[in-house]
């Protein structure tokens, strides 16, 4: 391709802002099945396991419980590690295309956590053991170690190697809304009934990494992928640039240009883990530098977000006393008359979706 042309101005911290969040379908509610949806978002962080329907809840207008648990039990989606060695919710085709891409990210996981902690013994012959396991009825890893304990030594050290090696699905019941289960995984090539990719759709996956989360920059793109080496896929594509007020090159696909800055952002509710606040190196765009402390823990949770104008500006839980569910909102400065009544109403509407089972709702600020 030829060198991306730089378009000017730079674009603005709030440019960026507006751009994110249109992109990311929170500028307005849209009518579209959450599978299109999980698809148009490259998938969605999926840690928690029910995070994603919050997540969807915000995003979609009409959503509902079993618009995406109908979903993982058909199996049109599934929740897998992917980018950045998490577990992510995607569409089936999208965990067949996009493992591969990503398999270096568990294969450098592999050489620095867990390899020189291994006993000696033949990766693919453990693998292939795991995944005959696996493919007779689905394990959580501490069966899987207990099993691959009889044949080798130190089968939790295996267990955790296959993680990295096999593309393990997350079987309903979980992720389910509604239903619980302990974490049981099968190979995907068999719970999809397909093979994994090639590993060619590195190109394609940038360009809609582009179109979820641009205009960005290659190290935004190594945040959110996982990936080293991204240079070479880049500049094999067909791309505009733009430029922050840092300078920062931001690469971006053609077509699609960032909203207004003015355009109006109303107020939103992100569940934990929302990919939204983990998809750049330069996160200014959603969260100013001093509330991140705040809202990634040094445990490695990411706490479920209040936006209002678009950024970061709290916090919030739902807490259960008894019938009573309670929506506690922790800003984190103090907000005007018209953010407290929209987060206020936002909340009680959440509350009917998270808290449905309820005999009472409650919504309460914390100042």
């Amino acid at each position: 391709m030829l060198t991306p042309r730089v378009l000017t101005p730079a674009l603005t911290t709030r440019a960026l802002n507006r751009a994110l969040l249109d992109r990311q379908m929170l500028l307005r509610r849209h009518t579209m099945k959450a599978s299109a949806a999980i698809e148009r978002l490259v998938g969605m962080q999926s840690q928690a396991p029910l995070s994603a329907y919050v997540g969807l809840w915000t995003r979609l207008l009409g959503f509902r419980h079993e618009d995406l648990a109908d979903l993982l039990v058909d199996r049109s989606v599934v929740r897998i590690v992917l980018m950045r060695g998490t577990i992510h919710l995607v569409s089936a085709d999208d965990c067949l295309a996009l493992r591969p891409v990503v398999q270096p990210v568990l294969d450098r996981w592999l050489r620095t956590s867990v390899a020189g902690r291994l006993p000696e013994a033949d990766l693919r012959e453990v693998e292939a053991a795991a995944r005959a396991l696996m493919e007779e009825r689905p394990l959580t890893f501490t069966e899987l170690a207990a099993r691959l304990g009889e044949r080798w030594p130190d089968g939790e050290a295996l267990a955790r190697a296959v993680r990295g090696i096999v593309p393990l699905v997350q079987v309903p019941p979980r992720g389910v809304w509604g239903a619980s289960s302990q974490a049981r995984h099968v190979p995907a090539e068999s719970w999809l009934g397909r093979p994994l990719g090639d590993g060619s759709a590195a190109g394609d996956m940038v360009l809609r990494y582009l179109a979820a989360f641009g205009p960005a920059s290659l190290a935004d793109l190594r945040t959110w992928s996982g990936l080293t080496g991204l240079r070479s896929v880049v500049k094999r594509l067909d791309l505009v640039a733009y430029r922050d007020e840092n300078g920062v090159e931001l690469l971006d696909v053609p077509g699609a240009p960032p909203p207004e800055p003015d355009a109006e952002a109303p107020v939103r509710f992100l569940p934990e883990f929302d990919n939204l606040l983990l998809s750049h190196a330069d996160r200014r765009r959603v969260i100013a530098d001093e509330h991140r402390r705040r809202v990634f823990t040094v445990n490695g949770i990411v706490r479920a977000t209040i936006l209002v104008d678009g950024f970061v500006a709290g916090l919030w839980r739902i807490e259960r006393a008894g019938e009573t569910a309670t929506l506690e909102i922790e800003p984190f400065a103090p907000l005007d008359s018209a953010a407290r009544d929209a987060l206020a109403d936002e909340g009680e509407r959440l509350l009917g979706f998270a808290a449905d089972g309820a005999a009472s709702h409650a919504v309460r600020f914390l100042e």
